[in-house]
């Protein structure tokens, strides 16, 4: 099976955007600005997927008990993925996060 490599179609404007998918909300950006682009529209879904961990985690919150360490695990994993994510875009690769990529896929 040959690998399949994402291309970018910009320069400072592509990498921008795909940058601000790692920044939470503001995943919405790219995925509606640079769906032309593949290199932006690859980063924009895993952001999103990124940002809907933080939400559930948000929202763990409610759990008596279990929902301060819930909390504090998918902080902890939107913090890591979404640097892992930015240091990906300034190397300019496409990295696929493991299991983020997998649900991405879905979108």
């Amino acid at each position: 099976m040959a690998k399949k490599t994402v291309r970018s179609k910009g320069g400072f404007r592509a990498r921008m955007l795909a940058i601000m998918s790692y920044l939470g909300i503001l995943c919405f950006v790219p995925l509606m600005r640079g769906r032309d682009d593949e290199f932006v529209y690859f980063h924009a879904r895993q952001g999103l997927i990124i940002w809907m961990l933080g939400v559930v985690g948000i929202f763990s919150l409610y759990i008596p008990g279990l929902g301060k360490w819930m909390f504090t695990t998918s902080l902890f994993f939107v913090l890591v993925l979404s640097i892992i994510g930015v240091i990906s875009v300034f190397l300019h690769r496409a990295w696929k996060l493991p299991m983020i990529h997998t649900l991405s896929t879905y979108i």
